[in-house]
């Protein structure tokens, strides 16, 4: 008869990964039930049981990027769950307006303490640019550098900043490009600290939900916020785009992306790190923005949150003593699983990061020609 264990090996024979090994990927079980665990709950017990202290490894990120090359996640039978917010995802809209405060008092309102911590000084949670150099701080001006030449963003111009996190691309644009900025969220602990960060500038922040815009604007941007969207919205978000943006506009879309159209995401992620998220496949976006823009450029920037994440965990980890005086252990294992892992999935290229640029229909194409 097997045990739990010898289904586990054997499942992940021929991925480089061992048990109890001495690579710095392998996993060393400290507790016999992970092997149940993992074989019951798919992903979501592998993470579990990684926070509860189950098991240990040196470069999870790696151990990630292994087993996502080789489809372990196909041959995991704890697939339930996800098949239940798959099914539950096709019947409600899961971001509906209702919804949509979720994921910002479940994450993004934590604390900025934390996220802080392992920023850049602009604030950027979202991937960077690792263009000729390895410094976190660099790439991320090098960036928001990208973005304002993408959008031509010009002295004057109107900016609309949608999901706007802690300010630093409003603040960035209003100080470098003289625009005018109206920044939206719906994230507390964001708007508070990005009114604070851009209270001498021409920025406005408002609280309110994207569905809710109203006005028009030169240029228009989005970044890591298409991400809380979801697929039953996508159409809507970009109606919603079209009617705000001037007949001559740009609109520059920064998303994390799916290799596959789907509309379900990583169990573990959406319960312990970004609920009811969902990754929008190019088809998807292609789909929502039909008849609507002209896509005048894609850019996969992909392999720079590998390096991105990798150098906010190590931003995290050097801030933990500080802190571990609010943040438990759980908390920490938690956090760096989340980090970490998703640094291999990008690593494996399983996920991807695109920004698209987008003009209305009948609009010359801007003459910026994306430079990179």
């Amino acid at each position: 008869m097997r045990t739990s264990r010898h289904v586990v090996e054997r499942m992940i024979s021929g991925t480089g990964v061992g048990i109890d090994g001495s690579n710095p990927w392998d996993i060393r079980v400290k507790d016999e039930r992970f092997y149940s665990r993992v074989l019951k709950d798919g992903s979501l017990g592998l993470g579990e049981s990684y926070m509860e202290g189950w098991w240990e490894c040196d470069r999870i990120d790696e151990l990630v990027c292994r087993l996502m090359k080789a489809d372990i996640k196909g041959k995991l039978r704890g697939d339930i769950k996800a098949v239940l917010f798959y099914l539950t995802a096709r019947i409600f809209n899961l971001q509906s307006l209702a919804r949509s405060g979720i994921v910002a008092k479940r994450h993004y309102d934590i604390g900025n303490d934390l996220f802080l911590s392992f920023l850049d000084s602009n604030n950027q949670y979202s991937c960077a640019y690792f263009d000729g150099t390895d410094d976190l701080e660099e790439a991320q001006e090098k960036k928001l550098d990208l973005i304002c030449r993408k959008l031509d963003l010009k002295p004057g111009d109107r900016l609309l900043d949608i999901g706007c996190g802690w300010g630093g691309l409003a603040r960035y644009a209003a100080e470098r490009r003289g625009c005018e900025v109206t920044a939206v969220n719906i994230s507390d602990e964001q708007i508070k600290y990005a009114r604070e960060a851009c209270r001498d500038l021409s920025v406005e922040v408002v609280k309110k939900d994207y569905r809710r815009i109203e006005g028009s604007y030169d240029k228009i941007v989005s970044v890591g916020m298409f991400e809380h969207v979801g697929v039953k919205n996508y159409r809507t978000f970009m109606r919603v785009v079209r009617r705000s943006l001037k007949e001559k506009g740009i609109f520059l879309l920064h998303t994390i992306g799916a290799n596959v159209s789907g509309i379900n995401r990583d169990p573990w992620i959406n319960r312990y790190i970004f609920p009811n998220g969902m990754l929008p496949s190019i088809a998807q976006i292609a789909k929502a923005a039909e008849g609507l823009f002209v896509i005048e450029d894609l850019h996969n920037m992909g392999p720079h949150y590998d390096k991105t994440l990798m150098c906010w965990n190590e931003r995290f980890q050097a801030a933990w003593q500080r802190l571990s005086q609010k943040y438990d252990e759980t908390f920490k294992r938690m956090w760096e699983f989340y980090l970490l892992s998703c640094a291999g999935v990008f690593r494996a290229r399983h996920t991807q990061v695109w920004q698209i640029v987008m003009t209305r229909i009948g609009a010359e194409q801007p003459r910026c020609r994306f430079a990179r």
